[in-house]
């Protein structure tokens, strides 16, 4: 049955939300001593995105125009997201962590006319490149008065807003009643793992239809408390701002990673959706923290989480608990899990995790903790939120059933193909590759590997290029292995597995700072730089146990024989992961082609 979606565009959504519940909590934000939220109603919302809608018009701003924003995830990402749209106008985004030469490329590719920066420092990034950018405008800092685009600040594009609306109190009003479903709303660069971004064309029909989509879910209620962190240059951060404004979710609004469990105790949420990586840290935080206890500490926990496990067992089977089992788990959770829950603020009712796969050991453990993550999957081309697992029925490895009426199926090749309101009108400016990226009969061809179950639930297996085919002949799904790894070693931050063309497979491992530190403490590399414990033969032969419990799990043919641990760690700035912190396996392999060499030599390593 096709999703009836009320709307024609994501501002026409919004005003009906703010007409809806003018009063009610919309988005919070921090207070100075990060001690308490400060709340704005909707109604204060609106009051400032209708003046940065008509500010951007009275710079020339027209409808289906590119408005760029370089910022990190903050309300004022809101604002203007919502200013852009309101304006009729599209939303570039650009993440503040890219490097100046990409973001002066897709500033330069869109085609944008404003550039709204978080600050002067932010803005220097399109300096002295040829774009289309008239104007700049910043969220933090002094406008120079000599810049060359002119600059003006985020109160004074307001400021112009609000004379034009005096002007013209019908301005905005009659801009939104123009917009149509297929207008374009947002444009999104494909961060991508290989190659120049590409920009992903989409629709206030998408977006709008991800809003209404996600109300059936029974993970989003106007009576929950969201903690948004994501960065909202992301599809993931974009498609969840469109449940909010359509379900009326009060949501608390920081960017800052580093203050993301602090916050947790202060903020309380009831609902936080986040990237895998995140909830990686947290169970390494939660099992090294046992290990280190050891004794008595360690075996309660390690006695918890095998009975939080066996819950889990039969409630992914659909079997009823045993009494003696609902006896001991109550035990388990009082003793142990509720420490943990406590520490992600107490009131967790949902957690949500996409962008990348989920390891399912690590699913296993949190819901194990009575903190059940349903994982989710979509694209940048399909307007990120296609299918989720939804409340009280989650299937521990897939990622859910489809949201709405969107269409799934599997091709010939194992490829999942998608169709329906969410999907992109196409890449912007490569007419070749938005025609490559469909099939004849107008299926998007996602580049995952994927199983439909009989109940319409989809696992993916892997990424279509990622899949590594050894000498032998052998196929091997790469992030399947690298998520047992973490799952199994607690002092992993990243894995990376290598064996295209070899004839074995190999392992390239870095280490979570604090949690290494944390187990050197008390031994004989106490005391030791982070770089000095990498190195150690003691850090080797720890590493090398956890390796031997991953082979115990796999097919001969994917067995790790080597692995090689890493100096420092991924990152984005080095290439080696995105902001989404999905693997640049090519640029990975690059930059550490000299471990990857040691561990093949005296081999025949290709073929």
């Amino acid at each position: 049955m096709a999703l009836e979606v009320p709307y024609r565009s994501i501002p026409d959504m919004f005003y009906k939300r703010v007409a809806a519940t003018p009063n009610g909590q919309a988005f919070a934000t921090p207070n100075a001593d990060d001690t308490a939220m400060v709340w704005q109603t909707w109604s204060q919302v609106s009051e400032r995105a209708t003046a940065i809608a008509a500010g951007l018009r009275s710079l020339g701003v027209a409808t289906e125009d590119r408005v760029a924003i370089l910022s990190g995830t903050r309300y004022e990402w809101v604002l203007a997201d919502l200013g852009i749209n309101c304006a009729g106008a599209a939303t570039t985004t650009v993440y503040p962590t890219t490097e100046p030469e990409d973001a002066s490329y897709i500033v330069s590719d869109s085609g944008s006319k404003v550039l709204i920066a978080e600050n002067p420092q932010q803005a220097l990034k399109i300096s002295g490149a040829e774009t289309s950018v008239t104007h700049v405008v910043l969220l933090d800092g002094q406008a120079d008065a000599g810049a060359t685009p002119p600059q003006l600040t985020l109160a004074e594009l307001e400021q112009r807003g609000a004379a034009a609306l005096r002007d013209n109190p019908k301005l905005i009003e009659e801009v939104v009643a123009s917009l149509v479903p297929d207008h374009l709303a947002t444009l999104i660069y494909t961060s991508g793992t290989t190659g120049r971004p590409k920009g992903v064309q989409l629709l206030h029909r998408g977006w709008t239809w991800e809003g209404v989509a996600q109300e059936d879910l029974g993970l989003f209620e106007s009576t929950d408390l969201q903690y948004l962190w994501l960065p909202l240059s992301h599809s993931f951060g974009k498609t969840l701002l469109c449940g909010i404004i359509h379900v009326g979710v009060p949501t608390y609004i920081d960017g800052r990673v580093d203050k993301l469990v602090e916050m947790l105790a202060v903020v309380q949420p009831t609902l936080m959706c986040a990237a895998p990586r995140i909830f990686e840290k947290v169970y390494n935080k939660t099992v090294t923290t046992a290990l280190d206890a050891g004794g008595a500490k360690a075996k309660i926990f390690g006695w918890a989480v095998a009975t939080g496990k066996q819950k889990v067992a039969l409630e992914q089977a659909r079997k009823p608990l045993p009494a003696g089992l609902k006896l001991k788990y109550a035990l388990a959770e009082k003793l142990v899990f509720s420490k943990l829950q406590t520490r992600l603020g107490g009131r967790l009712r949902v957690l949500v995790s996409g962008s990348a796969p989920l390891s399912r050991d690590i699913a296993e453990f949190f819901a194990a903790a009575n903190l059940p993550i349903m994982e989710g999957y979509g694209m940048t081309e399909t307007s990120a939120g296609n299918f989720v697992n939804r409340a009280g029925q989650l299937k521990i490895g897939t990622v859910g059933q489809a949201l709405g009426d969107l269409e799934c199926k599997i091709d010939s090749d194992g490829e999942v193909l998608l169709r329906g309101a969410p999907v992109m009108r196409g890449y912007h400016n490569l007419p070749q590759e938005t025609e490559e990226a469909f099939t004849e009969d107008g299926w998007l061809r996602t580049g995952d590997i994927g199983e439909l179950d009989d109940e319409g639930y989809l696992k993916i297996t892997d990424r279509k290029k990622d899949l590594v085919k050894t000498s032998g002949g052998k196929y091997i799904a790469p992030s399947a292995i690298e998520g047992m790894f973490k799952a199994v070693c607690p002092y992993t931050s990243q894995a990376v597995i290598v064996g295209q063309a070899r004839n074995y497979v190999t392992m390239l491992i870095s280490l979570d700072e604090e949690a290494i530190l944390g187990w050197a403490k008390g031994g004989p590399l106490d005391g030791k730089a982070y770089a000095e414990i990498v190195a150690a033969t003691e850090t080797e032969q720890l590493i090398d146990g956890y390796v031997k419990e991953l082979n115990l799990k796999l097919n001969r043919w994917e067995t790790v024989k080597k692995f090689a641990i890493l100096p420092r760690d991924l990152s984005i700035e080095a290439g080696e992961v995105t902001p989404s912190m999905k693997i640049k396996r090519r640029n990975v392999e690059t930059n550490f082609a000299t471990q990857i060499d040691q561990m093949y030599a005296g081999s025949l390593a290709q073929i």
